[in-house]
């Protein structure tokens, strides 16, 4: 079985979305292991010049790095990522078991993105929209999209 993880920064504190990942978590149990691994957000002052936003993101970068397997696939979520469709998405879980890769983790930054250091480490930049997401929420879509593209694998019914 597959170990999915996600990497992300930063605690959920709404109960809704969290709500949202207990569901789709109880919902993919039966396709993977999953895994939602969180790490501390550095506080970003307002007004932020672009050096101390920079900072933050490889402070916050150096510690998505020590949280990942490094015999485990890295796919960063990044607005200029691959582009996928629900099926093509599907294909490309399906692709890495083929090769032997037997755990996948996906990198969701914070609220100014991920470093430079992290995006040279994914082996795959995926991108969901042009649109950018706040990272609680992507954390639900890229849920949603794990657990529609095992569907799609199971030959088994989804809604669309």
């Amino acid at each position: 079985m597959t170990t999915i993880s996600i990497i992300c920064v930063g605690k959920i504190k709404e109960k809704y979305w969290n709500d949202a990942i207990a569901e789709y978590s109880k919902r993919l149990s039966r396709y993977c292991k999953l895994n939602i691994i969180e790490v501390p957000d550095e506080k970003t002052p307002d007004n932020a010049p672009e050096a101390i936003e920079e900072q933050i993101k490889k402070k916050e970068g150096d510690k998505i790095l020590k949280a990942l397997d490094p015999n485990g696939l890295v796919c960063a979520l990044a607005i200029k990522g691959k582009k996928h469709t629900s099926e093509s998405f599907s294909e490309f879980i399906n692709n890495q078991g083929i090769r032997g890769v037997s755990h996948i983790q996906f990198v969701i930054g914070g609220s100014l993105g991920l470093s430079k250091e992290v995006l040279d480490r994914a082996s795959a930049h995926i991108s969901f929209s042009d649109m950018t997401f706040p990272h609680q929420m992507m954390r639900v879509i890229l849920l949603e999209q794990v657990y529609r593209a095992y569907k799609i694998l199971a030959n088994e019914p989804y809604h669309k």
